[in-house]
């Protein structure tokens, strides 16, 4: 009899439970986590993660890429980049410098060179060749020596005639002594002269004058010596016929 009320309590217990399952289970009062949640609540929880941002079109998003790629960049160099940019600019000056002055030399041992073959061309030019069987050097003392006499016969003439007649007779003995050589210094001198045309004219002039003058003097020097064959003759008949008549 004393255990009736014991087992009683332990009779009362599941079914108190009981009870209470089949209240939960017909009226939840909790929200069970599979179901989806109402608006008002979803809005009052604080979301475990950072709101994602809204899919975009693919279109869309290679086009804002490429306005970022286009767009200045408003990154302040650094002291670094700075520094490299300043030493790029430094070697891209001596880099133009250095090959501007390496030009430049090239071009001036070129045109040295150039010059230097050309003079010693033109001097070898000027020799005569074998066959001629000129001497340079004593027709060049014989020239000097010529010229110097005619200094020496007009010292006391007047400027003019000192000045040109030392050039004359210089000139006039190369003609006679070195031709071959004489002739090919005209020719070169001739050449430089082409290249200013009022100093060819002149030199044209000159020389046609004194060809003509020369000209001149040979006829004259051909009628004096035909006078004085012809005055001899004359004179030795003359002085023959004389003899006879003595005789």
């Amino acid at each position: 009899m004393a255990t009736r009320p014991l087992l009683r309590q332990r009779a009362i217990v599941p079914t108190a439970v009981a009870a209470c399952a089949l209240t939960t289970i017909l009226f939840p009062s909790t929200i069970v986590h599979a179901e989806a949640p109402p608006e008002a609540s979803h809005l009052a929880r604080k979301p475990i993660y950072d709101d994602l941002p809204p899919l975009r079109p693919k279109s869309q998003t290679s086009n804002d890429n490429n306005d970022k790629s286009f767009a200045p960049s408003t990154i302040s160099p650094t002291p670094t980049d700075r520094l490299a940019s300043q030493i790029r600019r430094a070697r891209l000056t001596f880099h133009t410098y250095s090959s501007f002055t390496e030009d430049s030399f090239n071009n001036l041992m070129s045109n040295l060179l150039t010059r230097e073959r050309s003079f010693t061309s033109t001097i070898a030019s000027l020799a005569p060749p074998p066959t001629s069987h000129e001497r340079i050097m004593p027709g060049a003392l014989y020239v000097l020596v010529a010229a110097m006499s005619g200094s020496i016969l007009t010292r006391n003439r007047n400027i003019l005639l000192r000045a040109t007649a030392p050039f004359a007779v210089g000139v006039g003995a190369a003609w006679i002594v070195v031709p071959v050589t004489t002739r090919n210094v005209a020719d070169l001198v001739w050449r430089y002269e082409e290249r200013v045309p009022l100093v060819a004219e002149n030199h044209l002039r000159v020389r046609g004058a004194a060809i003509e003058g020369w000209k001149q003097i040979k006829e004259r020097g051909e009628s004096v010596r035909r006078w004085s064959d012809e005055s001899f003759r004359d004179g030795r008949e003359a002085i023959e016929g004389w003899v006879r008549q003595g005789r």
